[in-house]
């Protein structure tokens, strides 16, 4: 059997219904798994579904409606889940928000704690659940999707960024806390060519690779595959780590120009 193999496993992805959440349950489903995606609009979830079942795949696909941000939907998905699978081995937080764009002094607070809710303790409370319902006792993995935000500065989403950081550190507390049982890793992509940032990267785009040593943005899949490989036993001793997944962007010397 293949190390990245997820045959029989059970994988809860949070904003699945597209982008990077979507290509991660397709990831999953094509390496065995049945996937559970849970999203806030239905009509998402049933075209992800649809896209879904005509991938590869023998998995089941399951949606679920739920806001990341609000802790009893997390408990009713979690519970679903286990209602019709019976077990929860894999969970991706990848649900995020980000509703203001500026500096850190102009922010209000409701946008604060919508970004604090959804992008920190949504992470937390999604965790808890899995946690408590299945990987306590059995085990599993627990896959956070960051930004290379989180280890940067940005001149306008310096508040969604510090969300980032915070979820890499928390990546690392709850390595440390849900050891051995489960393993808790991190994935800090940097920017990805999804439809939702579409808007920031198609007129730019040859700007924006010129100066990246892969010359290249990133795509879901390249998320997706750091995603399988986490989930997976090829990473069975990785624990509190993230994997930075940028086109080499964070390796570039000060001022240097393309």
């Amino acid at each position: 059997m293949s190390t990245h193999s997820l045959d029989g496993k059970v994988a809860v992805i949070t904003g699945g219904s597209r982008g990077i959440g979507l290509g991660i349950a397709a990831a999953y489903r094509a390496a065995g798994a049945h996937v559970v995606i849970a999203a806030r609009k239905p009509a998402g979830l049933a075209e992800a579904s649809e896209e879904l079942l005509r991938t590869k795949g023998d998995g089941d696909v399951h949606t679920v409606v739920a806001n990341a941000g609000e802790p009893d939907q997390a408990e009713a998905c979690v519970e679903e889940t286990m209602s019709r699978f019976g077990r929860i081995d894999i969970l991706v937080n990848n649900a995020a928000t980000n509703p203001y764009h500026g500096d850190l002094l102009d922010l209000d607070l409701p946008r604060a704690e919508k970004t604090t809710r959804v992008n920190q303790y949504g992470m937390i409370a999604w965790t808890r659940y899995a946690w408590r319902a299945w990987m306590a006792e059995h085990g599993g993995a627990v896959i956070n999707i960051a930004s290379v935000g989180g280890l940067i500065v940005d001149p306008h989403i310096g508040y969604y960024n510090a969300t980032k950081a915070a979820m890499l550190l928390m990546t690392r507390q709850l390595a440390y806390e849900l050891g051995p049982r489960a393993r808790v890793n991190a994935i800090a992509p940097g920017l990805i060519k999804t439809e939702l940032a579409r808007a920031v990267w198609e007129v730019r785009e040859p700007i924006l690779t010129a100066k990246l040593p892969l010359r290249r943005l990133g795509t879901v899949e390249d998320v997706a595959n750091a995603a399988l490989f986490l989930a997976s036993d090829a990473s069975s001793w990785m624990t509190g780590q993230t994997l930075v997944l940028d086109g080499g962007a964070t390796a570039l010397p000060i001022g240097v120009e393309g």
